[in-house]
């Protein structure tokens, strides 16, 4: 086991398996069907980021650098909460952006709930990125400790 300490932009606890993206997310592509199409797994639309293409991200700990993409990232984390289509939690190795921050922050302050809850630590360090690989277990803890099994 490896722990890695971040800081906390959502607090939560959690244990979940990690899917791992070594490219940025692009929200709008990649929660596309999830929001619009009713794919209540989230299956990733982005052809562009061969990691998660076509994997499905709804109870994963999803392990990525940062964001991309488009203004809009932010109101598509939020609504992928509200619908229950999100992620179980977002781990960046990278600090988040200020849009992706907004939707997370936004969705733990606004919606109320378990099943709407997606924890976002961030800044766990390129190191954090290296380790971890899809399908292992990650323990995340309100401290921003993320535990790697």
């Amino acid at each position: 086991m490896r722990q890695f300490q971040g800081r906390v932009v959502s607090p939560g606890r959690l244990t979940a398996k990690a899917l791992v993206s070594h490219g940025g997310l692009n929200t709008l592509a990649s929660f596309q069907k999830a929001l619009q199409f009713g794919d209540k797994k989230a299956t990733c639309g982005d052809q562009n980021n061969p990691d998660l293409y076509g994997k499905e991200m709804v109870g994963k700990a999803l392990c990525l650098p940062r964001t991309i993409g488009s203004t809009t990232g932010g109101l598509v984390l939020y609504c992928a909460c509200s619908m229950g289509r999100q992620p179980a939690c977002m781990l960046f190795s990278e600090p988040i952006d200020s849009l992706a921050a907004a939707g997370a922050v936004l969705a733990d302050v606004w919606l109320d709930g378990e099943q709407t809850a997606m924890p976002v630590i961030d800044s766990l360090g390129d190191e954090f990125l290296e380790y971890v690989r899809d399908g292992m277990t990650i323990n995340v803890l309100p401290s921003g400790a993320v535990q790697v099994i």
